[in-house]
């Protein structure tokens, strides 16, 4: 006569499994919070005291004529059309930063109304321009999607 043994579930094991798991959640989450870093137009900054100081990021347009380069990096005015904003970037821009163009930048907001920034981002459009060979800037060619 054969019994049929009747296995418990591993309740050990399953218990482990999720407190292992609840950890792993709780040390992403707390490593994430850190690191968040929350896009911001002008007006929502000048809008908000309580960004001053935070680590965020401030997109909008690079206004004509604000531009100035240094050789501590380069200084502008952002906007978005209704408030503006002093930004000095502490790096020199690197390929097609201009005036009249979408940037956004990564850094802080002081007291005395200056955005303080590390990173610039350039926002361009889709035209690719390939260098020739005799190192002359070529036509532009449009990139359809």
């Amino acid at each position: 006569m054969t019994h049929a043994v009747r296995r418990r579930p591993p309740w050990r094991l399953l218990t482990l499994a999720a407190v292992v798991l609840a950890a792993v959640g709780v040390l992403a989450l707390t490593g994430l919070k850190g690191s968040l870093v929350y896009y911001k137009t002008t007006s929502e900054l000048l809008a908000d005291p309580s960004l001053q100081g935070e680590r965020l990021r401030l997109g909008g347009l690079v206004a004509p004529s604000s531009v100035t380069r240094g050789p501590d990096g380069v200084s502008f005015v952002l906007t978005d059309g209704v408030q503006e904003v002093r930004v000095v970037n502490s790096e020199a821009p690197r390929g097609v930063f201009s005036e009249g163009q979408g940037a956004l930048v990564e850094g802080v907001y002081g007291a005395d109304g200056v955005f303080r920034s590390d990173l610039l981002l350039v926002k361009h459009g889709n035209e690719y321009k390939a260098p020739d060979e005799a190192g002359e800037a070529p036509d532009v060619v449009e990139v359809s999607r």
